[in-house]
């Protein structure tokens, strides 16, 4: 079993939205996504998908996008985006998710040996630069993602691997360290995979080493549309 991780994949099946308006790199992303899960995974493995899945507005709305993601192949686990506004309830989502489609919301959920939890996260301050309202989101986020690590740990056993799943970036453009951060550490998880950022005018590292956890970018833009292998 491997585990793979994507995000940002912004569909639109029911109201179709050409994402090629943002740039050259998402002509035929899809279609580039799909060769590549097909040629490379198997229903046998697991692929996070961080978040910013569907333009949709409604529950309703989605499930076209749901449908088209069920028949990729492997386990699919799903974290809600800050663009994902048709999640709302979590109990309402799982009650319509098709067959082989999970969904993480602040807590977590075991694949044989592999324990996956998360949130979504905030965007992490640069220079202490705030406003009361994003400080407000970024504090209760914190409490959100302390929640599933613990619901983690009551279920981690020898010899698990452990994944956190965020879209927004745990920590700022010069990688410091956050709440956020400092959790994965405290709780010793041994990836974290985000997403959200996009363009060429971001600061990015798709993958780098901090406190001996691996983090892993996976906006389908800034990964070339191929999911990227976290186990």
């Amino acid at each position: 079993m491997k585990v793979y991780a994507i995000s940002d994949l912004h569909l639109s099946i029911f109201n179709p939205k050409p994402m090629d308006i943002f740039g050259e790199v998402w002509n035929n992303y899809l279609e580039e996504i799909s060769a590549f899960w097909e040629e490379n995974i198997s229903d046998d493995d697991i692929v996070l998908i961080a978040g910013d899945i569907s333009w949709a507005m409604t529950l309703d709305a989605v499930k076209p996008d749901l449908n088209y993601i069920s028949k990729l192949k492997g386990k699919k686990v799903l974290l809600r985006g800050n663009h994902d506004y048709w999640w709302h309830s979590i109990s309402a989502l799982r009650a319509v998710l098709p067959y082989g489609i999970y969904a993480v919301q602040n807590d977590c959920m075991r694949f044989g040996d592999v324990l996956v939890c998360g949130s979504r996260g905030w965007t992490t301050p640069e220079n202490g630069i705030f406003t009361d309202q994003d400080k407000k989101i970024y504090d209760r986020e914190i409490i959100r993602l302390r929640l599933s690590l613990e619901d983690m740990a009551k279920k981690r056993m020898e010899n698990d691997k452990t994944v956190v799943m965020m879209h927004f970036p745990p920590f700022n453009s010069r990688f410091e360290d956050s709440p956020f951060t400092d959790l994965c550490k405290e709780f010793q998880v041994d990836a974290v995979v985000y997403g959200h950022l996009h363009g060429k005018n971001s600061r990015v590292k798709r993958a780098f080493l901090k406190d001996g956890i691996n983090y892993l970018l996976t906006s389908c833009d800034m990964i070339g549309n191929k999911p990227v292998k976290v186990f």
